[in-house]
């Protein structure tokens, strides 16, 4: 009866259970445009070292840091997360982000630099 309540009491706030799959997400933040004219063929973003992911979902708030290449990883509970860029002036995308159930998902973000 105590696990069952142990359990239940997990799921609610969102947190895994004992032996449950991590769960969480993973990804490339880049940044774009980097340059005021874009070529066919020539890349016009770059990974984004160094800036702060924050993941928000009711009082849960989670964050994490890109490393020298861009990529993040983070644990979080399954469920419908808000994400914030501070350092984003100009905006980013998605801004809203789905941790799926039993796995790391690949969620990937992009930066507008603002330049045009």
């Amino acid at each position: 009866m105590r696990l069952l309540a142990a359990l239940l009491i997990s799921l609610a706030i969102g947190v895994p259970s004992a032996g449950a799959v991590g769960t969480g997400l993973r990804g490339l933040v880049t940044r774009g445009p980097t340059r005021p004219v874009c070529q066919v063929e020539t890349p016009c973003s770059e990974p984004a070292p160094g800036v702060r992911l924050t993941f928000v979902r009711g009082a849960v708030v989670r964050s994490t840091t890109t490393d020298e290449t861009g990529h993040y990883r983070i644990a979080l509970a399954p469920g419908t997360y808000a994400v914030r860029i501070a350092s984003a002036r100009f905006g980013y995308s998605p801004t809203r982000v789905l941790v799926p159930v039993d796995r790391v998902g690949v969620r990937n973000f992009d930066i507008d630099t603002g330049i045009r």
